[in-house]
């Protein structure tokens, strides 16, 4: 299959949409999410999507077929809460494994089928990566700052058993996403870089942060260049943002990061901002003609959509993308930004 380094440097590559929106569709119950096999589970699992990928993996395979049509280069396992600190709510700590392995074996599957059909276009999967319910930089107790409710190493050595299991399943990138914590992230880039070196292995790595507020800084505090500046120790195929904010609001923040960085640079922003219900109304081709305003700029290499996104966003998207060059030029693989800051 052709480097995607390569593949980056000729064309804007699509990320799908989202996962969550597609499933919502299904309206799966409790009954649903259990399947036969966790029909006595002792707590309620409705909403732990990722079990999915075991109870109803023809849904899942559907989603992913649906992005693929609609132009996606690549597509996002679901496992977005796939670590055992997330899984913790419905007590399946012991099914990270083979949650993350199903949902990059399933991702894969489809992946293939699509590229043996259009080899000109081969399809990568992203194993997700979530930021996990926890917070290493902040205390979650107003009354007692100096607290943590989870430390590095656990962070570490929860990332690092999803890492093992998304690139058992087939993962070709690990993308660390929706991160609002940065000291989460530095975390997931440490297990990953322990895995490759016992591995002997290299894999290309998307690091996407999220904006939380008008501020224009993460949860932790941070700017979109110090955010840059926090991980990009780290070789990368791209750093960039999505969730929090509609693709409007992106534009500045990306902006900073294709000023600076020796990366890809990634945005897969939501279908502009929640409703009073907490509905995404924006339609495709609202939320393409804001994208365009990246293509116009030339601040993105990889595009693609998160919350209220669907197959019909990512047509309107890729459509779109068919007809700019990515942003250039890009640095050398395996270089940092630290020549940037000299």
């Amino acid at each position: 299959m052709k480097d995607i380094y390569k593949i980056l440097e000729e064309r804007i590559l699509v990320l799908d949409g989202a996962m969550g929106t597609m499933l919502q569709r299904h309206k799966f119950t409790e009954e649903d999410f259990r399947g036969e096999r966790f029909k006595e589970w002792s707590v309620p699992v409705q909403g732990n999507n990722d079990l999915l990928s075991i109870t109803q993996p023809k849904a899942i395979k559907e989603v992913h077929r649906l992005y693929f049509e609609a132009g996606a280069d690549i597509v996002e396992t679901n496992t977005f809460s796939g670590t055992t600190i997330a899984m913790a709510d419905y007590e399946m700590e012991e099914l990270v494994y083979e949650l993350n392995y199903e949902s990059a074996k399933i991702a894969k599957e489809v992946a293939d089928e699509f590229t043996a059909k259009e080899p000109h276009k081969p399809r990568f999967v992203a194993g997700s990566i979530g930021p996990t319910n926890r917070t290493a930089s902040m205390s979650p107790d107003v009354n007692d700052p100096g607290y943590r409710a989870i430390t590095f190493d656990e962070l570490r050595i929860a990332y690092k058993q999803q890492v093992e299991a998304l690139l058992d399943g087939g993962a070709d990138i690990l993308l660390v996403e929706t991160i609002f914590d940065t000291l989460n992230a530095k975390a997931a880039l440490f297990a990953i870089e322990e895995v490759k070196d016992e591995r002997d292995i290299d894999v290309p790595i998307m690091i996407s942060g999220t904006i939380t507020d008008a501020s224009g800084r993460t949860l932790s505090g941070q700017t979109a260049e110090a955010f840059l500046i926090s991980v990009s120790h780290i070789p990368m195929l791209s750093v960039g943002f999505n969730c929090a904010l509609g693709a409007n609001q992106l534009t500045p923040h990306l902006e900073v990061l294709a000023q600076k960085a020796n990366f890809g640079i990634s945005a897969h922003p939501n279908a502009g901002l929640p409703n009073a219900f907490g509905e995404y109304d924006e339609t495709p081709e609202q939320m393409a003609e804001q994208i365009k305003e990246y293509m116009d700029k030339s601040l993105v290499n990889i595009i693609g959509g998160c919350c209220g996104t669907t197959p019909e966003h990512i047509k309107a998207i890729a459509d779109l993308a068919k007809q700019y060059k990515p942003r250039s030029p890009l640095t050398p693989k395996g270089e940092t930004l630290t020549q940037a800051y000299n």
